[in-house]
């Protein structure tokens, strides 16, 4: 047991590739928060959720390693092969959490904490039990991972709920939607308003939105997957749909790649994150993953999920880049933002650079 090999353990346990994956998921709902922003609120996002996330994952092979034994994709794992204790994991799965919980609680605020810490015993007590029991199990495991962006709204203050300071708002379309659609933008933050750069407050519609994209996505994701791998998930006795109603699990994929569409080119755009020129650019990877899920649809068999998992895979990391592309009112690039992101002030203002 090297320090190497060791390393390489807690790696598996972590499930490293996946956790990387939902730290950059939370990220966006920082990008697209409009108050302020700084070095060290990243780093504590990433790190206290990267922590948080490698304890769901340890405490989830705990539980399953005796299941993970049975399937030839997981019998490798660390637990599974007896590479390392049940109890030396669980102490590993415990200093993650600890570690992550503080940061995220003292390096970003209380509520961060909470939504890290509550979607890790979401996804280790809940979840994984939950998938030999009923299929809903996929249906919890997409609010696990819909999460992470929330928190890092919620990292910059951004509220979750409408509140006296951060109340609801919905942004107007251009003039010609407007009237096309007959839409009344009375009660609507007009182009006006925003042309003149009066500043609007954070909008919970906007974590909403975020929470919408990650749930729906996940199913096209997931189940094309569980398609593939349904013969180990049998082995097992786990009770995924795709072993149960292969039909049934390409209709609910088709159905929230569908769901996508209004999420993203219109709650997007009506929550202020982004300016309604987001409504066209993403139509592209969304009717991209819709027609894949369709093909899946029709024609249920590995070649069609395989192509709607690989879409999947580009699908969101673009929809995400798109989102930060179209940020409404985006300042990438000036120079005074990235000034204050690193705490710099210019020397005749009396100030020396942060250290």
């Amino acid at each position: 047991m090297t320090f190497k090999r060791r390393i390489g353990l807690y790696s598996q346990l972590a499930k490293h590739n996946l956790t990387v994956l939902v730290t950059l998921s939370s990220t966006a709902g920082l990008a697209l928060s409009p108050l302020p922003l700084s070095i060290p609120l990243l780093l504590a996002l990433t790190s206290g959720t990267y922590l948080t996330s490698a304890a769901a994952n340890t405490f989830n092979q705990i539980l399953e390693s005796p299941l993970d034994a049975q399937m030839p994709r997981t019998r490798g794992r660390p637990l599974a092969a007896r590479a390392i204790s049940n109890v030396h994991a669980a102490v590993f799965g415990v200093g993650c959490a600890i570690v992550g919980g503080s940061i995220l609680y003292w390096g970003c605020n209380p509520t961060t904490a909470a939504l890290g810490l509550g979607n890790l015993v979401l996804y280790a007590a809940i979840y994984t039990p939950m998938k030999r029991i009923s299929i809903l199990n996929t249906w919890i495991g997409a609010v696990v991972g819909a999460i992470p962006p929330v928190m890092g709204w919620t990292a910059t203050g951004g509220a979750i709920w409408p509140t006296t300071s951060q109340p609801i708002q919905w942004f107007a379309p251009p003039e010609w939607l407007s009237s096309f659609i007959g839409l009344d933008t009375s009660t609507a933050v007009d182009a006006a308003t925003l042309a003149a750069g009066t500043a609007t407050p954070p909008n919970p519609l906007v974590p909403l939105t975020l929470f919408l994209l990650l749930f729906s996505w996940q199913f096209p994701h997931f189940n094309s997957l569980s398609h593939l791998i349904r013969s180990s998930y049998a082995v097992s006795s786990y009770r995924m749909l795709s072993v149960l109603s292969p039909k049934r699990n390409a209709m609910v994929s088709l159905r929230h790649s569908l769901l996508l569409l209004p999420v993203v080119s219109i709650l997007a755009p009506l929550s202020g994150a982004v300016g309604w020129s987001f409504a066209l650019t993403s139509l592209v990877p969304n009717g991209v993953m819709a027609a894949r899920a369709v093909k899946f649809a029709r024609n249920i068999n590995d070649k069609t999920a395989r192509r709607l998992f690989w879409a999947s895979l580009w699908h969101l990391p673009v929809v995400l880049g798109l989102m930060m592309l179209h940020k409404r009112d985006a300042v990438w690039g000036d120079l005074n933002w990235w000034k204050s992101l690193v705490g710099w002030k210019d020397e005749d203002e009396g100030v020396t650079p942060a250290a």
